[in-house]
Formats: C-alpha cells, sequence, structure tokens
C-alpha cells in the first residue's frame, strides 16, 4: 500500500517543526504512570507532565515537543469497528510559561497549512472555541486569532460558520481535582467529506464528517477552594495530536487499522489464518489492536495477573488468542506479530528492542498457559449457554473465569454473540466469596508471611520489605509479591516475574539490599487511610483485603514514595502489620541461597541474613 505519509514521517514532521522554534523533544513516559498508582495507565499525552504544568520545573527547559504512548482500558470493548484503539500514541507540544494563545494559534495554523507540516487546504478547517458561561467569559482572544489566520488565507470566518463557540463540556480543561489550573481550548477539525447528518451537523459532531485534528488547551484560571476564579500566574500551553487518526484521515484510508503502523499486522494475520480482512473485520482489528497494545504493555513492564494492570493485559492476550482460533489461526501469535510491532515502533520506542526477550516470554507463556483450558473452556461455555435461556448465571460465568481462566468481560461477549446477557452481579457474588475463602486458608499466618514473631524472624520480614523494593529496581517494576514465607531461620519470596534470573541480576538483588543495610535506614511506620497509602505510592494489593485505615512501613522517610535511584530518601514503602526492626543497620549481611521456579510466571528467592 503507498501512503502519502507515514507515522514516521508525521512523528518527525511534529519534531522538526517544533524543535526549529526552540522546543526540546523529550521521550514519551512509560505507559504505566510513574508513582501514581491511582492511574492504572497513561491515557493522555499530557498526563506525565502534569507536575510541570502544575508549576514544577521542567529539566528539559520551558518548550517541550513529544510523542507519549498512551492506553485506554475503556475503548477495550468498542475494538472491531473502524476507529476504536485501546493503543494510540499522541503528538504534543507545551509552553510552561513560555508562550501562549497568540504564538500557539498562527503555529497550529502553520503547521497544518504550510508545506512544512501538513498542506492542508485551509478551507476544510473549522476551528471550536470556548463559548463562555456565568463563571468565565467567552475566549475572545482565540476567536480573534482565528479570524486572522482564515483572512490570510482570504476565508471568510464567521461564528457558526467556520469558528464555533461551545460550552464547557467540549471546550474546557481542569481542573485536575476540585481546585487546581484550567482552561479553554480550541479544537481543530477538517471536513471529511460526505453529507451533512442533519440540520446541526458542525465541528464535535460525531457522524465522522468532521475530524478533530488537534487541540490546545490555554491554561490560564486557577479555581479556587471558595468556588471562585482567578488568573495564573504562570500560563501554560498543552496541545495533543492523535497520530493514527490524523494518519487515517491524512491518507484518505477508510480505516485507521489501515495506516502503516497496523496494516502490517492485518496482513501477517491474514497469512496465518488464509483469510480477509474484509470478511473477518472484526477479529482481524480485534487481534491487530490487542497484539499491538499486548506488547507495549509488556515492554514497560506489565505481567499478565488477576488484578490492575496485570489483568487487563491477561485480558487483551485471551481475547486476541480467542479471534486467532476463530480465524482458524492454530499456531502462537505472538512472534510474528511482536516483529511487526517492533518494526513500526521501534524507532522511537526503544524498550520495544531493549525488552524484547522479555515481551515474548510474557506473551507466549500466557499465550500456552490460557491455551491449556481455552478448547475445553469453549466447550463448556456451549453447554451452559445451551442451557441458558435469556441469562447466564453468574455461578456459571464464575465457574468459566476460576476453572478455565475466562474473564468475564470475555463470557460477556461470547454470550452477546449469541444473544445472552451474564448475571454479573451473582458473578461478583461468587468472585466475593472465593475471596473470603482464600483469605480465610491464608490468616493462619501471621502479616507478611512470618510464621513466629521472633526476634529472628523480624529481621527476616525487614529483609524480605528490602528484597522486594531490590528486585523492582533490577528487573522492573511488573516484580510484584505473590507469596511470603519467614521463619527465624531463612525468608522465602515468591514474586510475579517470566523467567529465571541471571547471574548478574541476582548480585545486582544482594548488593542493592546490603547497600541498604549499610546505609542504616530508620523504618517507620504510619496508620492512615487507604486511599491515602496507595496515593503516597505504598505498595500493596488494592482490593477487598484491606479496610479503610492501613499501617504503611517506611524503610527510609515515609514521606516520599521510593524512585528508581537506589540513593534516594525512601528505599522501600509497603502496606504492611509488621514487625519490622528499627534499623536496617542491626540485619547483618543478605545472601540469596537459591533462586528457582514457583510455578508458571512466579519465580522463588530464599535467603538468609549472616552476622
Amino acid at each position: 500500500m503507498e501512503y502519502r505519509i507515514t507515522a514516521s514521517q508525521l512523528r518527525q514532521k511534529y519534531f522538526d517543526f517544533f524543535t526549529q522554534r526552540g522546543h526540546c523533544r523529550i521521550a514519551s513516559a512509560p505507559i504505566v504512570p510513574d508513582n501514581d498508582p491511582t492511574a492504572l495507565f497513561i491515557s493522555a499525552g499530557m498526563q506525565p507532565l502534569v507536575p510541570y504544568i502544575m508549576g514544577q520545573p521542567h529539566p528539559a527547559g520551558r518548550r517541550l515537543v513529544n510523542v507519549q504512548k498512551c492506553f485506554r482500558t475503556s475503548d477495550i470493548d468498542q475494538v472491531g469497528n473502524t476507529t476504536h484503539l485501546t493503543f494510540f500514541e499522541m503528538l504534543g507540544n507545551w509552553s510552561l510559561g513560555a508562550y501562549f494563545k497568540r504564538e500557539m494559534i498562527p503555529w497550529s495554523w502553520e503547521f497544518l497549512t504550510g508545506k512544512e507540516g501538513l498542506a492542508l487546504d485551509p478551507r476544510r478547517l473549522y476551528v471550536t472555541v470556548f463559548a463562555g458561561d456565568d463563571q468565565v467569559e467567552k475566549d475572545r482572544e482565540s476567536v480573534d486569532l482565528w479570524r486572522k489566520q482564515f483572512a490570510q488565507a482570504g476565508i471568510g470566518a464567521a461564528e457558526g460558520e467556520r469558528i464555533f463557540p461551545l460550552g464547557r463540556a467540549d471546550n474546557w480543561w481542569g481542573p485536575v481535582g476540585r481546585t487546581g489550573p484550567c482552561g479553554p481550548d480550541t479544537e481543530m477539525f477538517f471536513d471529511a467529506g460526505g453529507v451533512p447528518c442533519g440540520p446541526d451537523c458542525r465541528p464535535g459532531c460525531s457522524c465522522g464528517k468532521y475530524v478533530e485534528i488537534w487541540n490546545d488547551v490555554f491554561m490560564e484560571y486557577e479555581k479556587k477552594a471558595d468556588g471562585t476564579w482567578g488568573r495564573l500566574a504562570q500560563q501554560t500551553v498543552d496541545t495533543g495530536m492523535g497520530l493514527a487518526r490524523v494518519l487515517t484521515m491524512l491518507n484518505g484510508l477508510d480505516s485507521v487499522y489501515d495506516i502503516d503502523t497496523l496494516r502490517p499486522l492485518v496482513d501477517q494475520i491474514g497469512r496465518m489464518s488464509g483469510r480477509t480482512c474484509e470478511r473477518h473485520a472484526r477479529s482481524f482489528r480485534i487481534v491487530a489492536d490487542h497484539a499491538n497494545a499486548a506488547c507495549h504493555l509488556a515492554a514497560d513492564g506489565v505481567e499478565p495477573a488477576n488484578t490492575e494492570r496485570g489483568y487487563v493485559l491477561r485480558r487483551l492476550i485471551r481475547r486476541a488468542v480467542v479471534h486467532a482460533r476463530r480465524l482458524g489461526i492454530e499456531q502462537s501469535i505472538w512472534a510474528p506479530l511482536f516483529e511487526r510491532v517492533r518494526a513500526g515502533g521501534g524507532e522511537v520506542y526503544p524498550e520495544l528492542e531493549s525488552r524484547a526477550g522479555q515481551i515474548l516470554d510474557a506473551l507466549q507463556g500466557e499465550e500456552e498457559q490460557f491455551e491449556h483450558t481455552l478448547k475445553e473452556g469453549l466447550k463448556r461455555f456451549e453447554q451452559v449457554a445451551r442451557r441458558s435461556e435469556e441469562t447466564i448465571e453468574g455461578e456459571r460465568a464464575f465457574d468459566l473465569f476460576a476453572t478455565y481462566g475466562f474473564p468475564l468481560e470475555m463470557t460477556q461477549e461470547l454470550a452477546q454473540e449469541r444473544g445472552l446477557a451474564v448475571d454479573t452481579k451473582a458473578f461478583q457474588r461468587a468472585f466475593a466469596r472465593h475471596q473470603e475463602l482464600s483469605r480465610r486458608s491464608a490468616g493462619q499466618q501471621f502479616a507478611g508471611g512470618l510464621a513466629d514473631r521472633s526476634s529472628a524472624a523480624t529481621h527476616y520480614h525487614t529483609a524480605t520489605h528490602l528484597l522486594h523494593a531490590a528486585l523492582r529496581r533490577v528487573l522492573g517494576r511488573h516484580v510484584e509479591q505473590r507469596g511470603s514465607h519467614i521463619t527465624e531461620e531463612r525468608l522465602r519470596f515468591d514474586f510475579a516475574h517470566p523467567r529465571p534470573l541471571k547471574a548478574g541480576e541476582i548480585e545486582q538483588v544482594e548488593s542493592l539490599v546490603n547497600a541498604a543495610i549499610e546505609r542504616d535506614f530508620a523504618v517507620c511506620s504510619a496508620e492512615m487511610a487507604l486511599e491515602q497509602a496507595r496515593e503516597s505510592g505504598a505498595l500493596g494489593l488494592f482490593g477487598d483485603r484491606y479496610g479503610e485505615s492501613v499501617q504503611v512501613y517506611a524503610i527510609g522517610e515515609l514521606a516520599h514514595a521510593p524512585q528508581g535511584d537506589p540513593q534516594g530518601p525512601t528505599f522501600s514503602k509497603e502496606i504492611c502489620g509488621g514487625p519490622h526492626v528499627e534499623r536496617t543497620g542491626l540485619l547483618g549481611r543478605f545472601r540469596i541461597v537459591r533462586e528457582q521456579s514457583a510455578s508458571r510466571g512466579v519465580r522463588r528467592i530464599r535467603a538468609v541474613l549472616e552476622a
């Protein structure tokens, strides 16, 4: 397929345009937010930059440009049509007090219509602005600036014809909480052709005639605690351009799956299945999107699991496998599809190259695990479906989950195809009973896996926290505790990781733990609300396991979250019932005596403390 412009070319055009105007290009942040357990994934280009938008100085300066990888769980069930993706890229530029509307709107026009940028026909461009309300005045400055741009091209720009003032729901951003920076935005649209859907058809309409290209957010207000509005001392600009959407529009494509980063996956699925996308579009698109997203999640250290981020990845992998089997693909899908993802994104996302082995281990391991139960699970589902008149009972859906590894959403999708519903409330009750039984069976051990409360066992308990933190620094943030058992003589720690540790990695972990012991960190604790603990960066299993109030132990400073740098003020921070030593210097020397497999995707370390 011949493309007018590729993803690589569009990224480069954007970078070149803004670096020539004094911007510093910064790398994409990981798709897993740093030290923000309240958000599963980065879902907007500006999300990693919120602290700097709020006023914190950025080390790269006040003018920034990048492409940010994003993921939205809300779009998983929509994948299969021509437009929805779970993983997407956002081009963006930011001004942290360096410039504002008078610079950004002319630059937007220049990039959209000029040869340096997209060279679009200005007669097909339309914009929306904030109309104002009883709290904040209309954004007249943006209206005037846009009129000047259109006038230079000899185009009239009357309100309601070329410039559309809209309300807060369409053209306002923020604040993130009840108070803070916020402001109007202006959105740019391209008339893709076609007949208007009705007399009220306008930019922002969902009919598809007008395609949103770009969004400029101008943060100039601050909402105060008393509900009043003030002007910000530092005005900031935050812009976002969806790469896939713009590529689809620029190349005149019918589907986002035809852009050059996704079409190779669609073609590979066709080669493996011997079928065509035209006849099996939904399954082709689900496999292509989920494979692309799963590769990027795994590249940033997410591992398949039954909770939070890991559950999302597991759901993507298993849904892709189900649809691949429906297409007649019996072999593993991951190696050939990963190669297409790496070819399309490796130049801008180096983790696809550097973590290639770990990515394939995670994806193929999950596929193999699911393969053992998939055929029997599908047979079981057919039996359940035949016996169900209108609704599949929650207990039956939970049995498919617990016995065959079918996520609830997958059972719902299969049921919907047969005109059936699923009793999700009964499923949740069955799931809650299962959790309670699991808690009772584990409740005989003391907090943190201690088998006794002796002084030696307390030492090992603190050492376990150091080990957990060290493993996350050496292997990645996907490492999560899966179990532990502590006695007076040794510790045993199980954790999520797809492969055996290399000798060098074991040495690194030992070295980090012993360095933390030698720094003689204070071990401190505080009781706090569960949500506060989560926001403070404490590790824990955030679910029904905890009450409203929890105990948090920090090795180092309680006020800080652990960072990637082991020299930081806080080495470890976890929700824990204790007990712990007062200082790490009391522990002695830490030594790993064995590293082995505990189960698929789970490794086990045994370690001792020596005088």
